[in-house]
């Protein structure tokens, strides 16, 4: 069979970068050389965006409390397809991701894509800190391997033609139910030097500078923890008794699923 060439759309929200590695790494994989980088992470525009014939799209999006990230849900709503191939994948904290990717399938399905593999990697929990790491450093040298040939054997069936109707997820529906949860979000330390770098990488513009000082909307917050990973001096923190519930019983490695 002739190679058919596509354009790989690699399609991501990633506040501290984890889906937006991974979802590099399965289109590397891929081995095709014509790729757009689809970026929803600080991206608040509301116009549609096709992708058409000739694209294989790659779509990858954290998982908050077992589901789509409900930003990165909001934001995949602009895509328009019209039966395009797509590789989804989610990317969770090392506890679980629940029914994440049943979910993003669904999202996917509804925006005109034909989802033919999926996965689900680990990425550093949002909340992991250097006294009480939760995956740290993922997606690993380990991570970006897998999913480069994950990318590569989700070409070799897309081009054998034999991409079946539906994918056997692991996830249910309905999802799960997320309670609400009292808004909280990272503050500032006192060694804070104004540089406005949490700013910047905030995703829904939670974090502003007034008076002189930083102030964080909670109700904007969807704590990623952007701004604490990225913070040059470490001046913001997010101090929660569930980081040391993830520490304690989740920090036995667990390695991506995929299912093809």
């Amino acid at each position: 069979m002739e190679k058919q060439s596509f354009t790989i759309d690699v399609i991501y929200f990633s506040p501290t970068h984890s889906s937006g590695k991974t979802a590099k790494a399965i289109a590397s994989g891929m081995g095709e050389p014509r790729r757009k980088i689809v970026d929803f992470t600080l991206d608040e525009k509301t116009d549609d965006i096709l992708v058409g014939e000739g694209e294989l799209a790659v779509i990858c999006v954290p998982v908050y409390a077992g589901r789509v990230a409900p930003v990165a849900a909001e934001r995949l709503s602009r895509l328009k397809a019209d039966g395009t191939p797509a590789v989804i994948a989610v990317s969770y904290g090392n506890r679980d991701y629940d029914d994440a990717l049943v979910e993003l399938y669904d999202i996917a399905v509804a925006a005109g894509f034909k989802p033919v593999a999926a996965g689900a990697f680990i990425g550093e929990h949002s909340y992991s800190r250097k006294d009480m790491p939760v995956a740290a450093g993922r997606p690993d040298a380990a991570d970006i391997e897998i999913a480069k040939r994950f990318g590569r054997d989700c070409m070799r069936k897309l081009l054998s033609g034999n991409v079946g109707n539906d994918l056997r997820l692991k996830g249910n529906r309905p999802y799960r139910d997320v309670k609400p949860s009292p808004p909280v979000a990272p503050h500032s330390t006192g060694d804070c030097a104004g540089c406005g770098e949490c700013i910047n990488v905030c995703p829904t513009h939670a974090i502003s500078l007034s008076s002189g000082a930083l102030q964080t909307d909670a109700e904007k917050c969807v704590r990623c923890c952007a701004c604490v990973k990225y913070c040059p001096i470490g001046a913001r923190v997010f101090d929660t008794p569930f980081t040391e519930f993830l520490y304690k019983n989740f920090s036995v490695r667990r390695e991506p699923e995929l299912f093809i």
